[in-house]
């Protein structure tokens, strides 16, 4: 299945990203996921907006003090595509992680890195499972970890996602109603203090 058919599949409304970006950013998820697991720790779900193909930045979840806050905040990782007109959004989590923080149970292959890749049409979801090879233990018997990528499966549109995604997708699109001068600048502020970490593109800096 081509990514043409995948994307017809899933019924969007326009064609997604151009083939390079989509490698670059599927690269560069794997390899943070890999760093942090090396330091023993799941990379935090991040949401990467895109608008007419070019990407806005990166937003990584804030920190999470219970299950329900886990939900709202994942959920919430929606604000800044809706902030900024976004046609397309790709967000990325890991199965485990995600499940523990929000108590829910782990769906799919465990362990996963999971990327959603939406529009205002329908998504597909990208699933790369992977082995953990354990090669140090710390003294609080945190494990670093490196990941051996095993192969992955088709990509699924309209596949089933964690609730928490799955309301992050829908609200990505909802366009954002704020009475202020520069609602994306904003935006980015408050997020920031609420604890997301925010990277964005030099063209859509404040």
């Amino acid at each position: 299945m081509t990514r043409s058919d995948v994307t017809k599949t899933a019924g969007v409304e326009r064609d997604f990203m151009d083939g390079q970006i989509w490698d670059a950013l599927v690269d560069s998820v794997k390899n943070a996921c890999t760093a942090g697991l090396e330091q023993g720790a799941a990379p935090r779900p991040v949401i990467m907006p895109l608008v007419g193909g070019e990407l806005v930045g990166m937003v990584w979840a804030r920190p999470f003090t219970t299950s329900e806050d886990a939900l709202t905040g994942i959920a919430q990782l929606s604000t800044i595509a809706a902030a900024a007109g976004a046609d397309e959004i790709v967000l990325a989590w890991e199965t485990a992680d995600v499940a523990t923080a929000c108590g829910l149970p782990a769906a799919g292959p465990v362990p996963c890195l999971n990327l959603v890749q939406a529009g205002r049409g329908g998504h597909v979801l990208h699933q790369f499972p992977y082995t953990e090879n354990v090669v140090a233990r710390g003294p609080d018997g945190t494990a670093s970890v490196v990941p051996e990528w095993l192969p992955a499966p088709a990509p699924q549109p309209g596949g089933e996602l964690v609730a928490p995604v799955q309301a992050a997708v829908s609200y990505s699109f909802i366009p954002l109603e704020l009475d202020h001068p520069n609602p994306f600048g904003v935006t980015v502020v408050l997020m920031e203090e609420d604890g997301y970490k925010v990277r964005l593109a030099e063209t859509f800096g404040r």
